[in-house]
Order: C-alpha cells, then sequence, then structure tokens
C-alpha cells in the first residue's frame, strides 16, 4: 500500500470523484441513485474536513470518501452518513480500508461519535469492508424503495467511536 496515499479531496478533484461515483452507479449495487450529482450539488452536501481521496503513485485518484450530516438538530451533530467508492480498475488493493480507516481518524478527531451507512445485501464486499473496518449491522430496511424497476432492501451500518464517550 505504500503506492497508496490519501490525502483532503479538493475541487481539482472533482471530475475523477464523480467519474468513479458514476461507475459504482453503473455496477447497479451502490445507491439508489442512478447518475451522480453535478459538482455544486455534491460539494454542498458533503462535509468538508471529512471528504478524502486515496491516489495511486502517480497522483491519479483511485478512491473517494466523504461525509453528509445526518441532521440539523444538535443532538445529532456527532452523527453522519458516509458514502465510499473505489473506482473499479482499483478495487481488491486495499483502498476502501485506507479511505475508511482515514475518514475514522478524521471524524473522531472533530468529535463524531458514529459514522453510519446503508448498502445493498447484494454488495457483499462493501459489507465485507464494513465489518473489517469496526462497522456493525444494525438492522434491515426491507423493501425500502424501488432501484431499475425492482424493490430494494438496505442494511443498515454503523461504527461508533471507541474513543469518544
Amino acid at each position: 500500500m505504500a503506492d497508496i496515499t490519501v490525502r483532503p479531496m479538493t475541487a481539482g478533484d472533482a471530475a475523477r470523484v464523480l467519474a468513479i461515483y458514476q461507475a459504482g452507479l453503473d455496477g447497479g449495487n451502490a445507491s439508489f441513485e442512478t447518475t451522480a450529482p453535478t459538482w455544486a450539488a455534491f460539494d454542498a452536501g458533503k462535509l468538508a474536513a471529512h471528504r478524502l481521496v486515496a491516489v495511486d503513485e502517480d497522483g491519479a485518484v483511485i478512491g473517494w470518501v466523504a461525509v453528509s450530516p445526518t441532521s440539523t438538530r444538535a443532538v445529532y451533530a456527532g452523527v453522519v452518513e458516509h458514502s465510499v467508492y473505489i473506482d473499479p480498475a482499483a478495487q481488491g488493493r486495499g483502498v476502501g480500508r485506507l479511505l475508511l480507516d482515514a475518514l475514522i481518524a478524521s471524524t473522531e478527531a472533530a468529535g463524531i461519535w458514529t459514522i453510519q451507512s446503508g448498502v445493498f445485501p447484494e454488495n457483499e464486499a462493501s459489507l465485507a469492508l464494513h465489518e473489517r473496518a469496526g462497522f456493525r449491522v444494525i438492522g434491515t430496511r426491507e423493501r425500502v424503495g424501488r432501484h431499475h424497476g425492482r424493490w430494494r432492501d438496505v442494511i443498515l451500518l454503523e461504527r461508533r467511536s471507541r474513543t469518544i464517550t
């Protein structure tokens, strides 16, 4: 993994971030969304302090992770929802784990105590990645939405900080 580094995401990464996002959406098991947003919409919906990219030895973005607040209520200030996407050509190289580990460090340093996400049950690689990173299944939302004409379940995951009490 010495050839892969994690750094803060910048606006200069927009094209690669959105292309990787779209590739994940095109795979059919990443999200209910079918089209990546514009950079302006992405930028507006993600917390700037917790947006990271993984880059290869040539400096090319090969994955990203970002969080969104789950609520505007003060009581939920320490709870975020995350997304992590890896370029299909870079999958299986530990990029997702590097990104999640960096995100956990970033959010905990900022006092965030819970990172949550929803994953389609068919996305076995994502479920395994999250389990290895300390996330646990908290439940399944059955037939929560239609995607490409069929009902989909979503497995709810969370990681509670071990350092913020």
